[in-house]
């Protein structure tokens, strides 16, 4: 490997620039986008009980969101290449900030003859078809996001960008957990209503406002940012077209090479067993705790114990995803923290009730998928271009996100069958290796990036 030339002050001052410019917004946007997405799973210590659901009930509408997401995933990103990100954007967030906000009268929605047809009562359809339309709202989201980073972050540098904009996931649930537990708590009785139903709504209007923010402040791409001087856009410009040369046939030949190219499928299978970790116990998160020995109205006490997962793995994924850019390395950068989310899954099968090994249980779940999700994105943007990059992210994240439904589905199964998680957790855990050994065998002709 040739030695790595180090960046000019004039491409560190330009890259600082942007990053101040774009990341604390788009940071924003994921916070609220996953507050609205996991919302449900603190909702349902009350909604459960409250409407009469089974665990079964919970986890399958917990998880159907992302079958709607599946759905629209790649049509969405595709109009995002063609309308724009600011647009395209703005229109998601505000869409699935009225469909959350919709949860509040899920059992009070007229669905006509629909549950009927299949079977369920009218409150049972409600919760599944307001997931369903959730997933679809929010489709194209984070793939859109993760393109749009493309359009300004060359190769070495996207592990770091990525690491930033997906620690929103791990502050989202910092920050989120107890203000979601505080909200079911003050929120109790005021208006006739129950917390559950406050929280849907009031978790909502950031999405709204954030969407006007998106439509006024964010540039389509370099090109259309006041911000940059003409040097500035020309040395972005530059920095993108000189990229690795390790692209393969999937980024030639648009949608259909795409689609038929064995690593992006490869790659959606990985991503597939991060998806179904992530949200396996995201979904569950607050239950296993309050399972620990709270009470079951201690909402912020199961929101204050929840923040020590996910703060553990926002300063680990950032810290991992700077040293997989200075390192240049990304298959290790992958397939090691896929083995610490399958290590976390198994611990979590034989902890029971004990607190502190539970708590390193989920810290180490939290942690290894966040670090390894955001290390992930720096390898299949690396040989993706232009419209195979739009169908490629968004194919590899849709079929990825689908263990979304898998994981809460088979944890929700399980309990109602058994009164327990533990078969569930050692499944995903034997998917969570499966995917660090597909990764490294995938990637072993993936180059290095250059250092910088």
């Amino acid at each position: 490997m040739t030695t790595p030339v180090p960046p000019s002050p004039a491409e560190q001052a330009t890259f600082r620039k942007i990053s101040w410019r774009l990341m604390p917004l788009l940071f924003a946007c994921y916070i609220v986008a996953f507050l609205d997405r996991v919302n449900v799973g603190f909702a349902k210590l009350q909604m459960v009980s409250e409407l009469g659901w089974s665990d079964a009930v919970y986890g399958f509408g917990a998880g159907v969101f992302f079958l709607g997401y599946f759905l629209f995933e790649v049509p969405s990103n595709l109009l995002l290449e063609r309308v724009g990100a600011r647009r395209w954007i703005a229109r998601i967030m505000v869409t699935w900030a009225l469909v959350s906000a919709a949860f509040a009268f899920v059992d009070v929605i007229p669905w006509g003859p629909l549950p009927r047809m299949f079977g369920v009562t009218p409150d049972v359809f409600g919760f599944y078809a307001l997931r369903l339309l959730l997933g679809m709202a929010e489709a194209g989201f984070f793939p859109g996001i993760v393109l749009y980073l493309t359009y300004w972050f060359p190769v070495d540098r996207r592990a770091r960008a990525f690491a930033r904009f997906m620690t929103a996931i791990a502050v989202a649930n910092v920050l989120g957990a107890p203000l979601s537990g505080y909200i079911m708590q003050a929120f109790e009785g005021v208006g006739g209503w129950p917390g559950w139903r406050w929280l849907f709504v009031l978790e909502s209007v950031p999405s709204l406002l954030m969407g006007i923010v998106i439509l006024l402040l964010l540039p389509d791409g370099p090109a259309r940012a006041a911000w940059l001087t003409p040097d500035e856009r020309a040395l972005v410009q530059a920095r993108l077209a000189a990229g690795p040369n390790g692209a393969d046939s999937a980024s030639q030949g648009g949608l259909r090479a795409a689609f038929g190219s064995t690593r992006v499928w490869a790659l959606a299978y990985v991503y597939f067993t991060t998806a179904v970790a992530l949200y396996g116990v995201n979904f569950w998160m607050p239950t296993i705790i309050q399972e620990l020995g709270l009470g079951k109205t201690a909402y912020l006490e199961i929101g204050l114990l929840s923040m020590i997962p996910w703060g553990i793995a926002g300063v680990t994924m950032l810290w991992w995803g700077n040293h997989s850019d200075r390192s240049g390395e990304r298959r290790w950068h992958v397939t090691a923290p896929l083995v610490c989310t399958a290590s976390g899954l198994a611990m979590l099968a034989f902890t029971g009730t004990h607190v502190v090994s539970s708590l390193v249980a989920l810290s180490l779940v939290a942690a290894g998928v966040l670090s390894g999700m955001s290390t992930f994105w720096s390898i299949p943007t690396a040989f993706l271009r232009g419209t195979a990059a739009a169908a490629g992210i968004a194919w590899i994240n849709s079929i990825g996100n689908l263990g979304g439904h898998f994981g809460p589905d088979l944890i929700g199964r399980v309990r109602t069958a058994t009164g327990s998680s533990a078969a569930a957790f050692l499944t995903l855990a034997a998917l969570g290796m499966s995917g660090a050994l597909v990764v490294a065998l995938v990637t072993r002709k993936v180059a290095p990036t250059s250092q910088e």
